[in-house]
């Protein structure tokens, strides 16, 4: 049996991931009081197949969410439980409650939205310090989110290896924040200076061509290939679900692209969940 546990801070996506979970298979219950988690447990103790998902937040009793670890040390330990922790920045939570003119669940007439979002944070952190999973959706629509928990939890339904996840990016829009291990690649020779593959993409043959006939990105995928060979079985050894392997340069369209994708690639026969995502990419699709 599986249980996923969604929490986070109230604007963080909690709903979207929810609702993500039930999408692939997931039964989902929203705003489950943390001391239930034994009796929902033990409710579906004979369906081993079971997939669980709660969402635990700062709408339930604060003294039980102080104990949650103690919570989840008494449920079976046959059961796998990984949780999930959504945040923001107060500013980015602030910005997205005036848009949506939603009260916050903890605010009053003597608590201001402020307030209310600080209070939240202190009454959450016993989640937040056990979680397996920090997302920050600061730069994540609904979309970004709905892909990122998909990709790394949808596997889970069939089997239980580690999900590996490259992912391109451009140092000047910012490092993932789920990321992992980050490998700057803005060492080596830019298609953008060569006027014919500027406006292509990693991804085009091109581009590809031209970057494969490097000696630098030959020896720089070659190490990177060589790493995360004699360090991932030490990964899945410590029961990591996920790993985020970063690829960067600086803006995320020719370089990174090509290196994570190439990886992806040389990892998928050995890793079953191995995917590749190119962040600037995909917003410049998405546009």
């Amino acid at each position: 049996m599986k249980l996923v546990i969604i929490s986070g801070r109230s604007g963080s996506g909690k709903s979207t991931a929810l609702k993500v979970l039930e999408d692939i298979g997931f039964y989902c219950i929203d705003n489950l009081p943390a001391a239930l988690l034994p009796a929902l447990i033990n409710e579906y103790k004979n369906e081993t197949d079971k997939q669980l998902a709660t969402c635990i937040d700062a709408r339930s009793n604060p003294e039980e969410i102080t104990h949650i670890g103690e919570t989840l040390s008494e449920l079976p330990k046959s059961l796998s439980v990984e949780v999930i922790y959504l945040d923001a920045t107060n500013s980015e939570l602030i910005k997205r409650f005036s848009e949506t003119r939603r009260k916050h669940p903890l605010s009053t007439c003597d608590i201001s939205l402020q307030a209310a979002i600080d209070k939240e944070k202190i009454i959450l952190d016993p989640i937040a310090n056990i979680a397996d999973l920090h997302i920050n959706t600061n730069q994540m629509n609904v979309h970004d989110l709905r892909s990122l928990i998909k990709k790394r939890l949808d596997h889970q339904c069939h089997d239980k290896s580690m999900a590996l996840l490259f992912t391109s990016f451009g140092f000047k829009h910012g490092i993932p924040v789920d990321a992992d291990m980050v490998f700057d690649v803005r060492c080596l020779p830019n298609p953008h200076w060569e006027p014919l593959l500027r406006e292509l993409s990693g991804l085009d043959s091109a581009c590809k061509r031209f970057l494969a006939a490097q000696e630098d990105v030959k020896s720089m995928l070659k190490d990177i290939c060589d790493y995360l060979e004699n360090w991932l079985p030490k990964f899945t050894d410590a029961n990591r679900s996920y790993l985020t392997v970063a690829i960067g340069c600086t803006g995320g369209q020719h370089r990174s692209v090509f290196i994570a994708h190439a990886l992806q690639e040389h990892f998928a026969s050995s890793e079953p969940n191995c995917q590749v995502h190119h962040r600037e990419l995909s917003k410049k699709n998405a546009s």
